[in-house]
């Protein structure tokens, strides 16, 4: 399914989102947060996506990162919490501020978010703590698969892409995260796979 969609913000609202790409505007749900990490309406903007089917209805939710995005599917697997719950709980606390409260069993801070009391509190301490989904600040696979795509839609055969990849990950930077981090992944993959080699 849809991993993101990259194109340019056409509306931002109350928690609600449209970007227009490839002559289609999607309208997606997203966090008061991710609102406000988010472009400005016009600007091209990368939304990393997940599809919540139900029996009576589809909704789009939207992302500003994979870790926004992992937290809220991670939420889900707390015993009475549903898309729209996760949602108000990403726009009241960012993930550092919920792994921390996680990890200091705080009880109290968590249920400053709102639609959160205190016994929803504890079931998602003694669901979640120590195995949130690793954030995705290093290469993850859907990044790698996404970068060995695009190489591949650009005429590389797909060997040669994930090989490119695979050797750009060993000489990229610690220090970088989310959307800088796979920025310079492409940059790499594209130019060992164009026979640059590993220094370009």
């Amino acid at each position: 399914m849809f991993n993101s969609l990259t194109g340019e913000i056409t509306l931002k609202g109350d928690e609600r989102l449209c970007l227009q790409t490839g002559g289609v505007e999607w309208e997606m749900t997203v966090s008061r947060k991710a609102l406000e990490r988010l472009p400005r309406v016009g600007e091209v903007a990368r939304v990393y996506t997940h599809l919540v089917h139900r029996e009576d209805a589809m909704r789009l939710y939207g992302f500003s990162d994979h870790a926004e995005r992992a937290l809220f599917i991670d939420l889900q697997k707390v015993d009475g919490v549903g898309p729209r719950a996760a949602l108000k709980m990403l726009s009241g606390m960012d993930r550092e501020q919920f792994a921390q409260a996680l990890d200091t069993d705080d009880v109290e801070t968590l249920s400053t978010v709102p639609g959160v009391g205190k016994k929803t509190a504890q079931k998602i301490i003694l669901t979640l703590k120590g195995k949130l989904t690793p954030s995705g600040d290093g290469p993850t696979r859907s990044m790698e698969d996404d970068i060995t795509t695009a190489l591949v839609g650009m005429g590389f055969d797909r060997r040669t892409a994930r090989t490119a990849v695979a050797a750009a990950q060993k000489v990229l930077s610690s220090s970088l995260k989310g959307e800088e981090l796979e920025r310079e992944l492409f940059k790499r993959s594209l130019a060992i796979a164009g026979g640059e080699g590993a220094g370009a």
